[in-house]
């Protein structure tokens, strides 16, 4: 069996391979409750032979979101769309996740499909909030937190977890990466406060680590935790790996079962040496130096590729997204690249291949 499809299992839950979907915007839901787009998005994915599926960044309160056509899990209608495409993933074998999110001062954009540009009020746009007034490039400047705000949020976290749990999600991930609002605080780049939410690596991880714990105590005990983080800023005087394991560390010891290990986001002129497999360096040194769990993410495409970073050690997963828009049943093709027969739905048999072309 290649080390891709063999399962694994985190607390009370087996994920039946190693081949996991990043989440990935869509830009589709309407005031934050996604619809037939979603449906057919993650069941085309959910047909593919894929362990499990990350849903997209959903926001823990509406402004939140990434942008006005982005989910949200802070009202009952939005369980209630979530729960027939979880249901759906589910009869398909496939595990599924959600990540849970704020997108800070990166929040209240139009659709991007136009081209960049901020929602306006009339659209249903908002002010975005932040650590600091801080703006990231081509952003409005965001509005200081409050303390009593920053409280509130973590409190948000918690009851968006529990109503992932109550649509049917399998596990909950928390999105600190990308330079949303958990990278905003934990990155000195963007985080100029002096309270106890800023100032030294403890302030700056306050926040994080607040949220891990009132989602690990939202959740079923048996139902994995998993944070995404981005391991290093790229940049001088910014966040930095050593820094990733130290958290990853304390997070482990919060609840958490898992680093999902990114890298980037915070600033728009960091030097980052795309290539393939580029960030899977961070996720086998965050493994080997923490001790927790991690999948890796970044131009991983080809079946071989894929299978090596498991096989090695480096990782314990791997999260692909283009490569996965370009074909959602990607799991199939790589299993009869690697030399072994999985399950093909009845319905898209006839498609199947039966020897590596």
């Amino acid at each position: 069996m290649p080390s891709l499809f063999e399962p694994i299992t985190i607390r009370g839950l087996q994920i039946r391979n190693r081949v996991w979907v990043s989440p990935m915007c869509q830009y589709s839901a309407v005031d934050g409750v996604v619809g037939d787009w979603h449906n057919v998005h993650i069941g085309a994915l959910a047909t593919g032979g894929t362990g499990l599926i990350i849903a997209e960044a959903t926001g823990v309160v509406s402004e939140g979101r990434i942008s006005i056509g982005c989910p949200g899990l802070y009202n009952k209608d939005q369980v209630d769309a979530w729960r027939s495409i979880v249901d759906f993933a589910h009869s398909q074998g496939t595990t599924m996740g959600i990540q849970l999110a704020h997108a800070g001062r990166k929040a209240g954009t139009a659709l991007p499909f136009d081209g960049f540009r901020m929602a306006t009020p009339e659209e249903g746009g908002w002010e975005a909030v932040a650590p600091s007034a801080v703006a990231f490039e081509g952003y409005p400047v965001p509005r200081e937190l409050t303390i009593s705000e920053i409280h509130s949020i973590v409190k948000s976290f918690g009851e968006a977890a529990a109503r992932a749990i109550e649509a049917g999600f399998d596990l909950v991930e928390i999105h600190a990466a990308h330079g949303y609002l958990l990278h905003e605080f934990y990155s000195p780049l963007s985080n100029h406060r002096t309270d106890e939410y800023g100032g030294d690596y403890d302030g700056r991880t306050r926040f994080l680590k607040e949220v891990v714990s009132e989602v690990r105590r939202a959740i079923d005990e048996q139902s994995p935790l998993f944070v995404r983080i981005s391991a290093t800023d790229w940049i001088e005087g910014g966040w930095t790996l050593e820094d990733s394991v130290k958290l990853a560390r304390e997070l482990k010891a919060l609840g958490a079962d898992l680093i999902d290990v990114s890298t980037g986001g915070n600033v728009p002129n960091a030097q980052i040496p795309v290539a393939p497999g580029y960030q899977v360096r961070f996720a086998e040194a965050i493994k080997e130096k923490s001790g927790i769990l991690t999948s890796a993410v970044g131009m991983i495409t080809e079946p071989l590729q894929a299978d090596e970073i498991i096989s090695s050690g480096k990782a314990d997963a791997v999260m692909l997204a283009r490569e996965l828009l370009r074909n959602p049943r990607w799991p199939l093709y790589a299993a009869t690249i690697l030399g072994i027969e999985i399950p093909w739905p009845d319905q898209i048999s006839r498609g199947k291949i039966t020897r590596a072309k």
